[in-house]
């Protein structure tokens, strides 16, 4: 082979790969966005009452559009299509709005399927950091801590990190969990996650 060649074959596969952030401003408002897969599980009748549309929203982080769940589903999630990497980091906007039973915004990553992925995600009315990680449709906590009241109608940041075992997750800036849990391996689809009745915003998906 050319040897000019091998370099530069080289030289790309050392090339980092550049993040991407959606912002859901080029969405139509009013549907779910086309180049997402939205739905939802884990209710006690097996319904999926999740509604995940793009809303208008002036004061979001990158106005002036949002992707909103509004409706009620035991485990909501809403993947991007075409993005499944074993390892990397993901970052988001969110912001809890209303929920009698949740006020929960989230992260999910390496999902195989909807009875197996991992769940990163803050909850308002609980106060609490959880990573969770669902084995054949059975949620089980990898981490929980406390944290100072999440509030609603504000945007918080939350980021993971994830390589192999190790899972780091921060919130508004602060590193809480960091843990090294190997029960969800190799490649997944990636996205965000609420859970009952959680009217929560997002913006500025990364990857």
């Amino acid at each position: 082979m050319n040897r000019s060649l091998v370099v530069s074959l080289l030289a790309a596969v050392a090339l980092p790969v550049a993040a991407e952030t959606v912002n859901f401003d080029q969405h139509p408002v009013g549907a779910k966005p086309a180049d997402w897969t939205c739905a939802g599980h884990g209710n006690a009748r097996g319904n999926d009452g999740s509604v995940w549309k793009v809303e208008a929203d002036g004061r979001a982080p990158s106005p002036p559009n949002v992707l909103l769940q509004s409706g009620s589903s035991g485990y909501a999630y809403c993947l991007k299509n075409g993005a499944s990497p074993a390892d990397g980091t993901i970052e988001v906007r969110f912001k809890p709005i209303f929920g009698e039973n949740a006020q929960a915004g989230g992260i999910v990553f390496r999902f195989k399927d909807q009875d197996n992925y991992y769940a990163a995600r803050a909850n308002a009315n609980e106060s609490n950091l959880n990573l969770y990680y669902f084995d054949k449709g059975k949620r089980m906590s990898a981490k929980e801590v406390n944290t100072p009241t999440i509030a609603l109608n504000e945007w918080h940041a939350l980021k993971v990190e994830f390589k192999g075992k190790k899972i780091v997750v921060t919130l508004d800036g602060k590193t809480l969990i960091d843990v090294e849990d190997d029960h969800i391996a190799g490649a997944g689809a990636i996205g965000v996650w609420t859970r009952h009745d959680s009217k929560t915003a997002f913006d500025d998906f990364k990857y």
